[in-house]
């Protein structure tokens, strides 16, 4: 041990009044050891000979990275109609966005027309409806792309998705070959955390292949796959189940690939990355270096000799879910550290979530705060002048190697079960990620984790906030208008002939899907008939879910508040001859459901008896779901704003049916501006994003002993 490093002990004791200063030492969420000093001795030995733009890119993919051009702006937007988002898009770009990042409602996701009975409450509400060419065509009305790059959020209905933008493209006059942008169809992720498949893992995993394929032959300039970890930390991951999930999954699809054919060096080029940047500043700095550490190995034992096929390029975005519906305006500062994170780590692209995101969708107010934050970014900090201007940092070139160590050994454990796409059905990653949200979440409630106006610092009074409400009918009514239209003037016989061509190739395992659904598309085949022609030949799927037990148990051992909570949840069952029962419901085409899964498991653990609906279910199925198990109470949990349609439905139907004695509670992404609809509407307790567990559970046996709180 150096001198210095003695001296720094002895004076760090002192500080302490005779403590060791070891005692400083944190644990990271991952399990990680983060000591309160890091010094010359804690760098890996081959750090500080790597240079970026050389492999393995630990510094960065370019030698010259921002210095020589900055990070392309983009924002994630789409809401409404085709019309409406494409007026956005415009003005975002003439203000200086540099690419388009598309956002798609949740029928579009699923593989419905807006005309379909599931999807009442989701036409248009999380993102943009399409149901066909001219929707698409309308999407991207005088925005030229064989010069703008497009990026696309989509996977379940990827196939028909990309059809359309391929097919809107050349009626706009530009070659198939000269479309530039990324297309996100990374479906194994979909299975582990956000849900929006169609079809089961072996088929989904042809699908991807095909798009690798054709892509890889027909349009050099596109990315046929973004390989996502960001909805793995949304989802509530640690930052290396996120890194060591992802690269597992871009290693499943790189052999999709190479077993149709495909040399690695033709396409490796072509895969992108998607991670999320929450408020662990240097440790999202060290993930995004880890990940183009690790991708370089990678890439490298697949037998890839191109330098390009080496390179991990990623798209950041910061977290949505690191936003509070409480005190939201802290939300901008919020947003500018995570900006700062993903820029430091050296990403290629950019989007920054709006403040007010964890309340409604963007207004035109937020969203320019939003780009605005990358805009000073990159013109007021001096952040573009220096190459990697935190290599060599002693405590990032540490964490660097401690990620890369814990998710190669995560990799390794996914390896020895097959592949990720074998994990996935055996639901590994999805419990891990699942259990290790239900940790976060008690973190949070118990204070160990402090979020700033939420559990520390609060505001008394919370200043309302504008909202953007889109109204779901008005959309849905525009879309079956237009549906209705294609219909009664496209040629019959020639769609009907290319969705059969369609379905038998999908049947029969021959031909090319996309290059199927491009001529669907032409003959204007819907989305919703493309999607079915292959779910005939496909099925749907349909997951599984599952109630993690034991972590608020452990969390709040010895806690006097959560045990006085169990026992008057132990008296009321005693008193009811039965525990409370709750059902936790999912309606709509909404996936994400790390907030019902947070809840299932604390309300078990706390005394309830528990049941989770299946994913997507309407309000009828909820309702005779709740009749058939006699449950007490129905949760509803939204966070992709059809609510205002689907829980008034829920509640008509039980009473409809006679069973008016269910209470009903719902909780997730609701303005506070619905709040009083909700109430009027039957609702007995509304739970905002980040309310704690444990006052919730208080609030809903207080709707079951008639103690309700005002809330």
């Amino acid at each position: 041990m150096s001198k210095n490093l003695e001296d720094w002990k002895t004076l760090a004791s002192k500080e302490l009044k005779g403590g060791d200063p070891a005692s400083l030492e944190k644990k990271t969420p991952d399990g990680l050891l983060r000591k309160p000093l890091y010094t010359a001795a804690d760098v890996p030995g081959d750090a500080a000979a790597e240079m970026p733009g050389v492999a393995p890119f630990t510094r960065g993919v370019k030698a010259t990275m921002y210095a020589g051009r900055p990070w392309t702006i983009r924002q994630y937007a789409g809401f409404s109609t085709a019309e409406e988002s494409n007026a956005f898009y415009r003005k975002n770009l003439a203000a200086g966005q540099k690419g388009l990042s598309v956002a798609f409602d949740l029928a579009t996701h699923r593989g419905y027309d807006s005309d379909h009975p599931r999807v009442v409450g989701d036409v248009g509400k999380a993102g943009v409806a399409i149901d066909s060419v001219e929707d698409m065509k309308i999407l991207f009305d005088g925005i030229p792309l064989d010069q703008m790059s497009v990026s696309m959020t989509m996977n379940g209905a990827v196939i028909p998705v990309l059809a359309m933008f391929i097919v809107a493209g050349e009626e706009q006059g530009v070659d198939r070959s000269q479309l530039s942008g990324t297309i996100q169809n990374d479906i194994l992720k979909e299975f582990m955390v956000r849900n929006t498949y169609i079809y089961p893992p072996a088929p989904s995993m042809r699908i991807i292949s095909d798009i690798i394929v054709y892509t890889a032959q027909e349009m050099p300039k596109f990315n046929s796959i973004s390989i996502s970890g960001y909805h793995m930390q949304e989802a509530g991951s640690t930052l290396a189940q996120e890194l060591a999930f992802t690269l597992a999954d871009g290693m499943e699809y790189v052999r999709a690939a190479m077993s149709r054919g495909l040399d690695v060096d033709a396409f490796a080029g072509r895969l992108s990355f998607f991670f999320c940047i929450g408020m662990d500043f240097f440790m999202e700095v060290a993930k995004l270096r880890a990940a183009r550490q690790l991708w370089a190995k990678i890439m490298t034992d697949f037998g890839a000799k191109s330098e390009r096929s080496k390179m991990l390029r990623t798209h950041c975005q910061t977290s949505g879910v690191s936003l509070t519906e409480q005190d939201p305006y802290n939300n901008v500062v919020r947003t500018a550290f995570e900006a700062m994170a993903a820029v430091l780590g050296g990403t290629q692209s950019l989007h920054t979530n709006s403040f007010d995101e964890a309340i409604a969708l963007p207004t035109e107010f937020s969203a320019r705060i939003a780009r605005n934050t990358q805009l000073i970014l990159q013109h007021e900090t001096g952040v573009t002048d220096v190459v990697d201007p935190l290599g060599g940092s002693y405590y990032i070139e540490r964490l660097t190697q401690d990620l890369v160590d814990e998710a190669w050994s995560m990799i390794q454990e996914v390896e020895a079960l097959g592949g990720m796409t074998k994990a996935v059905e055996q639901g590994l990653p999805k419990m891990r990620i699942e259990e290790a949200a239900a940790k976060r979440q008690a973190s949070v409630d118990q204070r160990e984790t402090v979020v700033v106006g939420v559990n520390k610092y609060t505001l008394e009074n919370e200043p309302p906030v504008d909202i953007l409400d889109i109204d779901n009918v008005k959309v849905r009514d525009a879309q079956i208008a237009r549906l209705e239209k294609i219909k009664k003037t496209r040629n019959p016989a020639a769609c009907k002939a290319a969705l059969d061509a369609l379905e038998a190739a999908a049947e029969s395992g021959e031909g090319n899907l996309l290059e199927f659904a491009v001529t669907a598309a032409k003959a204007r085949a819907t989305l919703g008939e493309i999607s079915s022609a292959m779910e005939r030949a496909f099925e749907r799927h349909k997951a599984t879910t599952r109630v993690i037990a034991g972590v608020y148990n452990d969390a709040y051992s010895g806690d006097v508040e959560y045990e006085a909570l169990q026992r008057r949840i132990l008296d009321y069952a005693e008193s009811l001859g039965r525990k409370p029962h709750i059902l936790l419901a999912k309606m709509g085409q909404d996936g994400h459901d790390r907030g019902a899964k947070v809840i299932a498991t604390a309300f078990a653990d706390m005394g309830f008896t528990v049941d989770l609906s299946d994913m997507f279910e309407t309000p009828q199925e909820v309702a005779n779901r709740a009749i058939e198990l006699k449950a007490d109470v129905v949760g509803v949990s939204s966070l992709a704003a059809g609510h205002k349609t689907l829980i008034p439905e829920l509640i008509g139907d039980l009473k409809a049916k006679g069973a008016e004695d269910i209470t009903v509670v719902c909780g997730g992404v609701i303005p506070e501006q619905d709040y009083d609809f909700l109430r009027a509407a039957g609702v007995a307790d509304i739970f905002g994003p980040g309310t704690n567990v444990i006052e919730a559970a208080n609030a809903v046996l207080g709707c079951l002993t008639g103690e309700r709180r005002n809330r």
